[in-house]
């Protein structure tokens, strides 16, 4: 690069989350604001890359004092064979200026191409998590599998839990990041965001956008998101490089094959009686209001009003009673038991939407709970002895649809859930991986006929169908 005898150089500095560029005179410096106040140019670390190759490409030279990279030593992986879908992924990955995102299943191992990410890049890293125990099975399996030149297993930092450890190779949770995400946001050089789904809330999109990191890679199961945000995923990590789908996963013997059925019961007479007048209370109250029809917009603007408008509030009521004769019913809890006595040796997790359904469950079979006041000593007893077969079934809300490692199950049994058509692909994930003997898994919705459950069943199986696409389809 040239420069003009009579040009100062530009600076560029990290400065809480932003490249501050001082001495600057290219006032169009894409991806930059001037600020007035303080006469510099400011940008998110997030285009860090991008400004660097902008300005070396410019006839003007400039002093880079943002990088705080923490040194790496040459990382190697031992005993551990990438399938060929995850070399592909990973090859596409660097294809991308290793950016972007890899959609796979639950269970089909996300986590090697993280660890096969960190080994290319060679360089500092850190793995953001949404949970503490994904930041440890995360901080386990590094050290398993990662070695300094070859010989000595790498020591792996951690950000969370009231853990604050920073090393080279460091795992933190997204409320650690976003907490630290103006002070470490220069020293790594490589970041992967599992369950990248949450990176566009509100919040937790900042860390992307104060870390520097010029290597980006995202991983989940379901990236879409109802709210549509993750729109802005290709900005934050970029867009999806690779996905599979849980069908062409079982078709290659990676994923247990698999059944998903839907068993319709009816309400009983009484509760049927209930419910519909529920539902005609609900829907009355709501065209008072003037809501032509429910909708989840109209829900939200319901809860707003309910603390001052006595309709508004008769309304929500009248809807979450409608919802609780629904799935509380029980045609639901003796179609429940008949599966369990069918199934007796199959190892069986029970989901459910709410936590009371969950400690009912519990109580009237007999059968060991996990939700979220479970202590996590409690957890890791519960699954540990579902692993080891002391016990056959687990009953849960929604703590295993993520970030939790859920030992082999065969039999899944949806007694209530969201149209979610994500939450149906985790459950779906906790019984997939292969079983020993070649039996297939199964999942099972119980849904009650004649109530806006159908609706919602209908709706989480189409979303799944929607966002399982093939490899030939990216």
């Amino acid at each position: 690069m040239s420069s003009n005898s009579t040009q100062i150089d530009p600076k560029l500095f990290f400065d809480k989350g932003t490249i501050r560029i001082e001495d600057s005179r290219l006032l169009r410096i894409p991806n930059t604001k001037y600020d007035e106040r303080e006469k510099i140019l400011r940008s998110y670390g997030l285009h860090y890359a991008e400004i660097i190759e902008y300005l070396s490409k410019s006839d003007l030279s400039f002093v880079d004092n943002v990088p705080n990279f923490i040194s790496s030593s040459t990382l190697k992986i031992r005993d551990l064979e990438l399938r060929d879908y995850q070399q592909q992924a990973i090859a596409n990955w660097e294809q991308s200026s290793m950016r972007g995102c890899v959609v796979l299943p639950t269970g089909s191992g996300k986590t090697a191409i993280g660890i096969r990410a960190i080994e290319l890049v060679n360089g500092s890293a850190l793995v953001v998590v949404p949970t503490i125990d994904l930041m440890e099975q995360w901080a386990s399996n590094i050290s398993k599998y990662l070695f300094v030149n070859d010989s000595h297993s790498i020591s792996v930092g951690k950000l969370g839990g009231g853990e604050e450890n920073i090393q080279s190779i460091t795992v933190a949770t997204y409320d650690s990041a976003y907490i630290r995400a103006p002070i470490i946001g220069n020293q790594f050089k490589l970041i992967i965001f599992d369950e990248v789904h949450h990176l566009p809330a509100p919040g937790y999109r900042s860390i992307a956008e104060q870390f520097i990191a010029p290597c980006r890679l995202g991983l989940t199961a379901t990236i879409e998101r109802e709210d549509e945000l993750h729109e802005l995923i290709p900005y934050l990590t970029g867009g999806v490089v690779f996905r599979l789908g849980t069908q062409q996963l079982s078709e290659q013997k990676h994923l247990a094959e698999y059944t998903i059925d839907r068993l319709q019961v009816s309400l009983t007479p009484d509760e049927q009686s209930e419910y519909e007048a529920s539902q005609a209370k609900f829907l009355n109250n709501l065209r008072q209001l003037g809501f032509k029809t429910p909708s989840m917009y109209n829900l939200k603007q319901l809860i707003m009003m309910s603390n001052k408008n006595k309709t508004a509030r008769e309304a929500i009521l009248a809807r979450n009673k409608s919802n609780e004769i629904a799935l509380n019913s029980k045609s639901k809890i003796d179609e429940l038991k008949k599966i369990l006595e069918q199934n007796r040796n199959s190892k069986t997790i029970i989901f459910t939407q709410n936590n009371k359904m969950v400690y009912d469950l519990s109580n009237q079979f007999l059968i060991p709970n996990i939700t979220y006041k479970t202590t996590k000593e409690e957890r890791q007893s519960v699954l540990e002895k579902f692993k080891s077969g002391i016990y056959n079934a687990v009953v849960t809300s929604r703590v295993l649809d993520e970030g939790v490692d859920v030992p082999d199950a065969e039999l899944g049994i949806i007694m209530s859930g969201t149209g979610s058509g994500r939450e149906l692909i985790q459950r779906l994930g906790r019984i997939l991986r292969p079983k020993q003997d070649g039996r297939k898994a199964r999942l099972v919705e119980i849904v009650a006929k004649h109530t806006r459950e159908t609706n919602t069943s209908a709706k989480r199986i189409t979303s799944m169908k929607r966002n399982s696409i093939s490899d030939g389809d990216f």
